[in-house]
């Protein structure tokens, strides 16, 4: 088992509009991919962590699970449309893709 997680930066003042945001994508288009709720989970900046970062957690079989996925959020046109509408609430160039191994 592996755990993805999708770390981005919330701008200043926006970090709920982001929670709220990646809650919903989970619900309307994460979903549509196998990450249901029982493998997901979103967590956020507290002590000893930047205030502003937002991470998505999904439990994850493998990389090829990790790679189907993404291949099929390529065909998602609700995705790219989100992706669009996201932007203006997080830090450009602030987000990144971290695989772990669960042991």
């Amino acid at each position: 088992m592996m755990l993805a997680r999708w770390h981005i930066d919330a701008r200043f003042g926006h970090k709920q509009t982001v929670i709220d945001s990646l809650s919903r994508w989970f619900e309307e288009i994460g979903s549509q991919i196998g990450w249901t709720s029982g493998k997901v989970r979103i967590v956020t900046g507290s002590v000893g962590a930047k205030e502003s970062v937002v991470i998505s957690e999904v439990v994850i079989s493998g990389l090829t699970e990790l790679d189907e996925s993404w291949q099929k959020l390529g065909d998602i046109e609700a995705h790219k449309t989100w992706s669009k509408e996201l932007e203006p609430y997080i830090v450009s160039g602030s987000q990144y893709w971290e695989i772990l191994r669960i042991v």
